[in-house]
């Protein structure tokens, strides 16, 4: 995994749930590989590389709608990556960290979006 990478999971609430999660990361980290689209999936993931906006400010003037129900999201990548990810979603959803997980290169936190 590079040093801008982030792994996004994404369980509950539905795919319209997952997208605006998505969309409210790809200001930060720019596009994902792809944007959840299966309705049927349980869980949503989306990979950023990072390239495309990673220094850009946070949001992009785009509002990523509102949620219909509890959205957790756990985040992977470097302990910068995941700052600025755990960073915008916080400032984008109402969040509580559920905690996070360190190793020797990567982290992992989780959040709890409420609607």
């Amino acid at each position: 995994m590079s040093g801008t990478q982030l792994t996004v999971t994404l369980s509950g609430g539905g795919t319209d749930d997952a997208r605006a999660v998505v969309r409210a990361l790809e200001g930060t980290f720019g596009a994902p590989d792809e944007r959840p689209a299966d309705e049927n999936a349980t869980v949503h993931t989306a990979t950023f590389d990072g390239e495309s906006g990673a220094g850009s400010a946070a949001g992009d003037g785009k509002t990523p709608g509102r949620l219909s129900a509890p959205v957790t999201v756990t985040v992977q990548g470097s302990p910068e990556a995941v700052r600025r990810a755990s960073d915008t979603l916080t400032r984008v959803f109402t969040a509580r960290d559920d905690g996070a997980a360190s190793g020797d290169q990567e982290q992992e936190r989780q959040l709890l979006l409420e609607p």
